[in-house]
């Protein structure tokens, strides 16, 4: 399914959550039990990833509270990277260009960030690994572990930048409150039932 931005928001069962739901807000909690469960959520979020041509999704975006991520540094089937319960163990350099969210459709601002770093994680076996990463993939692994830690692309905007999207970040509340207020509806529907 696609919503009015063309942008596939049901994947299966996965849903991109979009701004401001507050999932996307929460500290997630770290992995402990590496088993199928495991997985299968990465699989899926690979899927939801490549399915919204995205470079970059967190467990947050499809309403998972725990650490994990997927990574691409091109977007392209099988070059992603599952990071479980991924740190920042070093970080270089200043670089600025423009980034955008899956759970921000249509908004795109500039974000500084650093240029290369080397971030520790597992794998879904629970394996321990170390990666370095330059540019454009650097720049999608700190977007993502910015999501694990309910840091999102709004909190990145200057105040220019803000009000260059009020109109943008207006819509994607009112399609939320609407949503919200569905399934309020719903919900008391059953309950009357």
């Amino acid at each position: 399914m696609r919503d009015a931005s063309g942008f596939a928001v049901e994947v299966g069962l996965m849903r991109i959550r979009l701004y401001p739901e507050p999932v996307l807000r929460e500290t997630c909690t770290p992995v402990e039990t590496f088993d199928q469960g495991l997985a299968v959520l990465a699989s899926g979020m690979v899927r939801a990833m490549h399915e919204n041509r995205g470079l970059g999704l967190a467990g947050p975006q499809v309403g998972v509270t725990q650490c994990v991520a997927i990574v691409s540094p091109d977007g392209e089937a099988g070059h992603e990277t599952v990071l479980v319960n991924p740190e920042i163990v070093r970080s270089e350099g200043k670089d600025e260009h423009d980034e955008g969210c899956l759970s921000f459709p249509g908004i795109y601002v500039r974000v500084r960030r650093a240029e290369h770093v080397v971030v520790r994680y597992q794998d879904v076996g629970g394996a321990a690994h170390e990666m370095e990463a330059w540019g454009l993939l650097a720049r999608a692994i700190l977007h993502e572990l910015d999501h694990l830690d309910g840091r999102l692309l709004v909190d990145r905007m200057s105040p220019v930048q803000r009000v260059a999207q009020r109109r943008r970040l207006r819509q994607l509340e009112e399609r939320y409150d609407r949503r919200s207020q569905e399934v309020e509806m719903s919900s008391e529907a059953a309950d009357e039932g």
